[in-house]
């Protein structure tokens, strides 16, 4: 597992996808999708709490979006932290999806962190998983993730326990793939027809 930590040679969000990816990616008839997953929480930076959610989000895009695991790892509830993770990997992932640190805690800083990252909001995301978990409780309307675009890469806040994540990434998956395919200007017009993928009941 990669831990991600702040470092001094992050440079932004304009790095463009390396030059592996693009040839991985022009080797496959569908175009491979990369996925980093980033977990924050405190407790489970320090060990002393397992993390549950990461392994959640790592067999819903495996398994049904079909996507690479390119990074993953666990930083605590600092915000600089966060967001120099989130820079470098952005670089890295055609999407980043983060979880924790999304409520009203004092120490839950990810969507701040997130927001001094990208460059364009992706509202649709956000309102798409919050109306959705509104049916279930009321307590979604304390959620404050957010999700935009950083250069060519999605990020997307989830929440922390995994029955929610689960939830929540069973709302946006089946639009991931066809966001990743617009920010590398590889959507075709017929594209726009939307066609669900097979999402596994957890």
């Amino acid at each position: 597992m990669h831990y991600g930590q702040a470092t001094d040679d992050v440079t932004g969000c304009d790095g463009g996808l390396p030059a592996w990816h693009a040839f991985a990616a022009a080797s496959r008839k569908e175009p491979m999708i990369t996925v980093a997953i980033l977990t924050v929480s405190d407790r489970s930076s320090r060990g002393e709490r397992e993390d549950t959610s990461g392994p959640v989000i790592r067999q819903m895009v495996t398994e049904d979006m079909g996507a690479t695991i390119v990074r993953e790892g666990v930083v605590p509830d600092d915000q600089p932290t966060i967001a120099a993770t989130l820079r470098d990997w952005a670089t890295q992932a055609d999407v980043i999806l983060t979880t924790g640190g999304t409520g009203f805690a004092p120490r839950d800083v990810t969507p701040e962190a997130t927001l001094s990252v990208i460059e364009r909001r992706a509202p649709g995301l956000e309102e798409a998983m919050r109306a959705d978990s509104l049916r279930k409780t009321p307590h979604a309307m304390l959620s404050r993730a957010v999700a935009g675009i950083c250069g060519r890469c999605v990020i997307v806040n989830l929440p922390g326990s995994p029955k929610a994540v689960r939830e929540n990434l069973a709302t946006i998956l089946p639009a991931l793939p066809h966001a990743v395919r617009l920010l590398k200007g590889e959507a075709a017009e017929s594209e726009h027809a939307f066609r669900p993928p097979a999402i596994h009941p957890g």
